[in-house]
């Protein structure tokens, strides 16, 4: 790739990033124009709900860089529920996508179940889980858990068996022994359909992490409703909005290492 073109790709990228940032702070304006047109204690002005997240988020110590209570007792301590039950789940999605996929009958036998678990609201899951697991971080990681392993699950098979029959028949011909298969071809040849479920999981994890909190009375999930319940209307919206925030933050983050990872592929490259 030469220089000109390097040159010309990243300022497509930059030129994307400004216009996207444009499109959101044109949005932020007419919240804050329309709010002020309506009036209304139940949409308040962007600028008062920036205010808001601004005392609850950076009101500590300077040694804290004036980070608050609220981000270590709050904040941090969702993330870390939803980010450790997603890596559970990749983890097993994982491994149970590969061995289903690899398998020239198991879906066969498997596909309707997990197909019906699939489709089961996880919401209405919450009383089983609050039975099994009580309330607290292992019934949130529990809702969480299944909430995102179907999709990773079916993906992750779905990429498995998509696996390019030269590359299968070239590893034959090359001799390379059947154990170094699965880390040495069907992953990384399965890793783009891998990702595709990964983001969709990612998605489902900040949801289910919301509502599981509202009903175990912790973390973001609770002080969003405590909020609502006590009419605490622009820290409830700073809440709504900062959901946003953390779900595109790590949506990007995951994208990011994405192109990393298939750095390899000529299309990936050239996106990246």
């Amino acid at each position: 790739m030469s220089i000109t073109t390097a040159a010309a790709k990243r300022g497509r990228i930059l030129g994307s990033a400004a216009v996207t940032w444009l499109v959101f702070a044109a949005a932020l304006l007419l919240w804050e124009l329309i709010a002020i047109g309506a009036d209304s204690v139940y949409f308040p002005r962007m600028t008062e709900i920036v205010a808001t997240g601004a005392d609850v988020l950076l009101s500590g110590p300077a040694w804290r860089l004036m980070l608050g209570d609220a981000v270590f007792d709050i904040v941090l301590p969702s993330l870390a529920t939803a980010l450790g039950a997603w890596a559970l789940s990749a983890l097993i999605g994982v491994a149970l996508g590969t061995a289903l996929g690899r398998s020239s009958w198991a879906m066969d036998y498997c596909g309707t179940l997990i197909s019906f678990l699939r489709s089961v609201p996880p919401v209405t899951l919450m009383p089983a889980f609050m039975v099994m697991f009580g309330i607290g971080v292992q019934m949130e990681i529990a809702a969480i858990v299944f909430s995102t392993l179907w999709p990773i699950v079916l993906n992750t098979v779905d990429g498995v068996r998509s696996v390019d029959q030269v590359k299968t028949d070239t590893a034959r011909s090359l001799g390379t022994p059947r154990r170094y298969w699965i880390g040495m071809i069907v992953l990384p040849a399965a890793m783009p359909k891998i990702f595709a479920g990964l983001r969709l999981s990612l998605s489902i994890a900040i949801l289910l992490m919301v509502v599981a909190e509202i009903v175990g009375g912790s973390g973001i999930g609770l002080r969003l409703s405590t909020t609502q319940s006590t009419v605490q209307y622009p820290e409830m919206w700073f809440w709504v909005l900062l959901l946003g925030v953390l779900g595109y933050a790590l949506n990007s983050a995951l994208l990011a290492v994405e192109r990393l990872v298939l750095g390899w592929q000529p299309t990936r490259g050239d996106d990246a």
